[in-house]
């Protein structure tokens, strides 16, 4: 945790307090936006469901436990959520109602705010389509700690399991990655030296920063 957190305490009392509660806004809405962006590539949709991960802190403001990680990481955990749920689909009806209110509060500056957002975030949105052959187990830890920067303790916070598992989970994932990535080397040497020498990406190229470090 860094002093601007410890200044004005954490979110239980940034709840309480309408002065303090802009202030935690403030001061995490771009980590919240980049994980976001992370995972969605449409400005509306990112701005709808960074807006619902601040509506779900006043829910869950007591959750924070300062000794399990920073108020970030504890964020991140309800941004997952928040992201799993938009993907299956199931908000309630009310929700899509605020969605489309949100939509047309959009001004033309915040819509381009939020795209340049996207398009920062786009190398972590493919390495998240790269991971996502992983078990999900394995793929949950890699993506909070490859692509989110969070610490293993953090991300088993995040994940609620036991800082062991997640070690051994983010062993496995670097492992397998490694692995995928040194059979497609040797079977497509000459489709990766074209791809190098047009100047685009390859999918080892977008997996190279995630699967170096000790699990």
């Amino acid at each position: 945790m860094d002093g601007a957190e410890r200044l004005r305490g954490g979110p239980a009392e940034a709840v309480r307090d309408p002065q303090l509660f802009e202030e935690f806004y403030r001061r995490h809405v771009d980590a919240v936006m980049r994980f976001v962006a992370r995972r969605v590539d449409d400005p509306h949709t990112a701005a709808d469901l960074t807006a619902e991960i601040f509506i779900a802190v006043l829910d869950s403001a007591h959750s924070y436990r300062p000794r399990l990680g920073s108020e970030t990481a504890w964020l991140y955990g309800i941004a997952r959520n928040v992201v799993s749920s938009e993907r299956r689909r199931v908000a309630r009806e009310a929700e899509r109602d605020l969605r489309f209110a949100g939509r047309r509060l959009l001004e033309a500056d915040d819509i381009a705010r939020i795209e340049d957002k996207l398009d920062a975030e786009s190398p972590g949105r493919r390495v998240l389509a790269a991971l996502a052959r992983l078990p999900e187990g394995e793929r949950a830890v890699m993506e909070l700690v490859a692509v989110d920067q969070l610490t293993v303790t953090e991300a088993a916070a995040v994940l609620g399991i036991r800082q062991v598992t997640a070690r051994v989970r983010l062993h496995r994932a670097r492992k397998a990655l490694r692995a995928e990535t040194d059979f497609q080397a040797a079977e497509a040497d000459p489709a990766a030296a074209q791809a190098s020498s047009t100047g685009a990406e390859t999918p080892d190229a977008s997996l190279s920063y995630v699967i170096g470090g000790e699990a």
